[in-house]
């Protein structure tokens, strides 16, 4: 066993400045806030914009299956800088569980190189909510058809093909356009949960359930906390930038003793957050210990996550809690992470049982 490499390599460091010179010129703030008050969040011009401009879609793919042949380390790059950006693109849920997901089953390859090219948007229709190893829902399969209703599917409303657990065992392709995608209310406006029903949709069954759910869930639960970093970096760098330029008393804020010790202690939680994301990251693409490592970065992603944006959002004071603001987006997605793929207390426990550490 080696340890894990969290240095983020040269080319890494340069994927990570491309994407951000693009999030800066397509992905500002006042383009993301104005989009999520209308009925099209998801921004599709950025996602063509990364999918077919810098081919990001199909970095989890070999590329003898139409993809970049990358690694989660990239893919953990360009969900940091995503998640800095609270971009609404459905980057997540298809370049990264939809794709694991059919990289994990048997008869998948034309649906694999659709999602690579970022020619097709993919959704795995299992709740957003629902961690590795955790009880899926499915539909009734008769006679190549499907029948049931599916709820909290995140970015199904921009998906292109749904990827459904049937009720033996099977994982099936269906035509996003012949489901009944209906919006739900959601926390995080820049990714929306929908509705699926199904009333008889022809479907193609392209594999197994359980394996192919639990490999995408698993890796979704990893390459979540890259997000989770990206959005608590953001907030602690506003922050601070804040409170150097706003002035009390004639003085910088940031000057206040408490405010220094408040700011000193959420930086040191982000840099421990982020040595978990790596580790997490780098053993997704080693495959050594990854399920220890993946539980890890959970149990101490979120809580981190959403205690750095409550802090930008205190700390910026009465502008931060106004709606033309962006902090409340980054609040609101930290809030969603932290339910999403497993809760932190559901990961604590998995690790739990991983390392044999049971509680009394």
């Amino acid at each position: 066993m080696t340890d894990p490499d969290l240095l983020y390599s040269e080319e890494e460091e340069a994927l990570r400045a491309a994407v951000r010179d693009l999030l800066a010129d397509h992905c500002d703030p006042a383009a993301v806030l104005a989009r999520v008050e209308s009925d099209a969040p998801h921004d599709l011009q950025l996602w063509k914009a990364l999918t077919d401009g810098m081919g990001l879609a199909g970095l989890l793919v070999p590329e003898d299956r139409g993809g970049q042949g990358a690694t989660h380390r990239e893919a953990a790059v360009v969900l940091e800088e995503l998640g800095r950006a609270v971009a609404p693109v459905p980057y997540l849920t298809s370049a990264v569980v939809a794709t694991e997901a059919l990289l994990a089953c048997e008869d998948a390859d034309d649906l694999v190189a659709e999602l690579a090219s970022g020619r097709s948007v993919g959704a795995l229709a299992v709740a957003l909510n629902v961690a590795a190893g955790g009880a899926v829902k499915t539909v009734r399969v008769e006679n190549g058809t499907l029948h049931g209703e599916l709820t909290g599917i995140a970015d199904a409303a921009v998906a292109d093909v749904l990827l459904v657990p049937g009720d033996d065992g099977g994982l099936y392709a269906v035509d996003a356009a012949a489901a009944t995608v209906t919006p739900q209310r959601a926390l995080d406006l820049t990714r929306p949960p929908a509705t699926v029903t199904l009333d008889g949709a022809p479907a193609r069954r392209i594999g197994t359930t359980e394996p192919a759910v639990r490999r995408a869930l698993r890796t979704a639960a990893g390459l979540l906390a890259s997000e989770q970093l990206g959005v608590a970096d953001w907030a602690l760098t506003e922050t601070v930038r804040y409170l150097k330029d706003r002035k009390q008393f004639n003085r910088p804020v940031g000057g206040f003793q408490a405010l220094k010790h408040r700011l000193a202690q959420l930086w040191l939680e982000v840099v421990s957050l982020r040595a978990a994301a790596r580790g997490a990251a780098d053993a997704l693409a080693t495959g050594e210990d990854a399920d220890v490592a993946v539980a890890v970065a959970q149990a101490y992603a979120a809580p981190v996550a959403v205690r750095a944006t409550e802090e930008a959002l205190q700390l910026h004071g009465g502008i931060g809690m106004t709606w033309e603001h962006p902090v409340h987006l980054y609040l609101k997605r930290a809030k969603a992470d932290s339910i999403a793929y497993g809760t932190a207390g559901a990961h604590r426990a998995a690790l739990a049982e991983l390392v044999d550490l049971q509680a009394p």
